[in-house]
């Protein structure tokens, strides 16, 4: 990338906060992909505003990551900018029964503070990797909850630079999307509207999921979680089991033994060998049953 444009992009955060050739496998829970051309940390709204407006004006392609949990980028790697969301948008502040947290929190700290303060309905959120940012684009979800249930508003930055405040109607939240999906909208924070409960009782039910994933789900390893969206009807997993794809793999990876729905990185996985078997899998479901598996990983970059 041009160096003058690098310069000015100290202008507007830390020169610390900007990374040239930056590997996206530090930044993905693939552990996979190859380097993106610029990836800033940006700190604040005003930094945000900055440098969109500066972005815009180039007509720079630019992409905005949280935890980079649902995130396969190319072993290309990415001919753009990315932009992660940290400082200003970490922070979670809860008064009463109302909890507002930026983008960039963890669903899991969210989750420990709802218990901490004896706030019950986001408990099914606390295992779910990545951030709240993720979260509401995707409209996250697990063991009977989602993020529709428990959103009030999201305050978010339209591409003119502009911030506005959505209600949860306006969110159109529907299953793993949202009005904000595929927009050029960034989401700056929320708030969560949840009930007051019992601590141990929401303490013991976190626990209890918490058992339930490292039972069922192969935690261990590199994964962008569920890799495949649940066709009405059906189970993913249970579809990609009776393909007989259990354990499939391409390279280092592989189709997980302990829950056929994730696709994992044994280790050393190219995204090229990850993406692979995503299309293989699609491919053999559908001669088996004759249903089109979607999936809830984006993709970034050239495959």
């Amino acid at each position: 990338m041009n160096s003058e444009i690098i310069k000015n992009f100290g202008k507007i955060v830390p020169e610390e906060n900007i990374l040239v050739d930056e590997p996206m496998s530090r930044h993905t829970t693939f552990r996979t992909g190859g380097p993106a051309s610029c990836f800033i940390r940006i700190g604040s709204v005003e930094q945000l505003q900055q440098m969109l407006a500066y972005l815009n004006k180039l007509e720079q392609e630019y992409y905005i990551v949280g935890n980079g949990s649902n995130l396969l980028v190319s072993d290309k790697g990415y001919n753009g900018v990315i932009l992660s969301m940290t400082g200003a948008y970490n922070q979670i502040e809860c008064r009463g029964n109302i909890i507002t947290a930026g983008a960039g929190a963890v669903n899991s700290q969210v989750a420990a503070v709802a218990r901490d303060n004896s706030l019950t309905g986001f408990e099914f959120a606390a295992g779910i990797p990545g951030t709240i940012g993720g979260a509401l684009v995707m409209n996250a979800g697990a063991y009977g909850g989602e993020m529709k249930q428990v959103v009030k508003t999201v305050d978010i930055l339209n591409p003119e630079g502009e911030i506005m405040t959505l209600d949860n109607e306006t969110m159109e939240f529907g299953y793993r999307t949202s009005a904000v999906k595929n927009t050029r909208h960034i989401i700056i924070q929320t708030t969560l509207e949840l009930q007051k409960g019992n601590q141990e009782e929401i303490k013991a039910t976190m626990e209890d999921l918490a058992a339930r994933r490292r039972d069922k789900q192969p935690l261990e390893y590199g994964s962008a979680g569920s890799t495949f969206k649940r066709p009405e009807g059906h189970f993913a997993g249970k579809l990609i089991q009776d393909a007989g794809l259990r354990g499939e793999s391409i390279g280092d990876a592989q189709v997980s033994d302990k829950h056929c729905g994730f696709i994992i990185n044994r280790g050393n996985a190219s995204a090229s060998e990850v993406y692979e078997l995503i299309k293989r899998v699609q491919a053999r479901v559908y001669e088996n049953s004759g249903i089109n598996l979607e999936t809830e990983v984006i993709m970034l970059g050239e495959f």
